[in-house]
């Protein structure tokens, strides 16, 4: 782990129940989704806690992030509220697409959260133009694009980071490197080892951060931070991380991936990295840790029970909120 930066013990611990809260939502979710209580499908963010939680740490509420079609943990990194979020993915009408969106659709435009998205690298160009808002309102918000490996070979990639580094758009990019696009190795798709490289190719920074050390990530995001606030223009951040779980939570899923490199990658869980340190600085001990966790279920209890309380949409309701341009 990286040094904490001097952070004060309390936005250590935050950062640490805001981890935990991904965690334990999304073993949740996988549960409740194989228990057939939740339709469509879910991509587990189990594993790579530390960059949203790291990056979002990094933000005020007004900044602008778009997400993937793994996105609960943005969502929650952001400030999402746990019972509209639950709520969504049992597909209800209290959730925050009004239970018609599901899991890979949550947004909330009151945090900065302008969504996720289903289609690879498809939130890039939306929140590149949310980048030109925060130039044009002169406020000095940021937006924030997190995408994966996969999406780093796609066109609104190449693109994006060509147009704000034109025009010096307050943008950051974060690559959340996992080694895989669904079951295809980045090694077999990147004729590069490092995406952060192509960031030179337009000019701007290229930063690569181990992605599961989440003051390491902070440390990267609050640098580019300034950079974008400061009118300096946009920095690509590649944080190296993985995911524990396979690319979905299908029954029956495939992961072909190497055990060993999976094992390797779980011994370096960004959770008990965390809790070591604070746990060698004397900021945490056994009791602490168990009222936070203690806290984190009750919550989650609670927005369960919030979602199974509400009701589903009606069949007439099916069109409403529909828009064709």
């Amino acid at each position: 782990m990286s040094l904490s930066l001097n952070l004060p013990p309390d936005k250590q611990r935050a950062m640490l129940s805001q981890m935990l809260t991904i965690r334990r939502f999304e073993e949740r979710a996988s549960a409740d989704y194989l228990a057939g209580k939740i339709y469509g499908v879910v991509h587990c963010y189990i594993g790579e806690e530390a960059v949203a939680v790291g990056v979002c740490s990094a933000l005020e509420r007004t900044d602008r992030i778009i997400s993937t079609h793994r996105g609960h943990g943005h969502c929650i990194a952001k400030g999402a509220d746990l019972n509209r979020m639950t709520a969504e993915l049992y597909g209800r009408q209290t959730g925050y697409c009004k239970g018609k969106g599901g899991s890979m659709h949550i947004a909330d435009f009151g945090i900065g959260m302008l969504g996720a998205n289903g289609i690879v690298a498809g939130g890039i160009s939306i929140i590149t133009g949310a980048g030109l808002a925060a130039q044009i309102e002169g406020k000095g918000g940021v937006a924030v694009s997190f995408f994966g490996d996969g999406a780093s070979n796609a066109g609104p990639f190449h693109e994006c980071l060509n147009i704000a580094a034109t025009w010096k758009l307050p943008m950051i990019y974060v690559c959340e490197n996992n080694l895989h696009a669904a079951q295809t190795t980045a090694a077999s798709t990147h004729a590069m080892p490092d995406v952060a490289g192509r960031a030179a190719g337009y000019g701007i920074p290229g930063v690569i951060v181990d992605g599961n050390d989440v003051f390491a990530v902070y440390q990267a995001a609050n640098q580019a931070v300034d950079r974008a606030r400061s009118g300096a223009g946009p920095t690509l951040i590649e944080c190296k991380t993985y995911r524990h779980r396979a690319h979905t939570e299908r029954k029956g899923q495939p992961d072909p991936r190497d055990r060993a490199e999976v094992e390797a990658w779980m011994r370096r869980d960004p959770i008990a990295l965390l809790t070591g340190q604070l746990r060698e600085q004397g900021e945490l001990d056994d009791a602490g840790l168990r009222a936070m966790e203690g806290d984190i279920m009750a919550a989650l209890d609670a927005a369960v029970a919030f979602a199974e309380a509400s009701p589903f949409p009606e069949p007439e309701q099916a069109t409403d909120d529909v828009f064709a341009a």
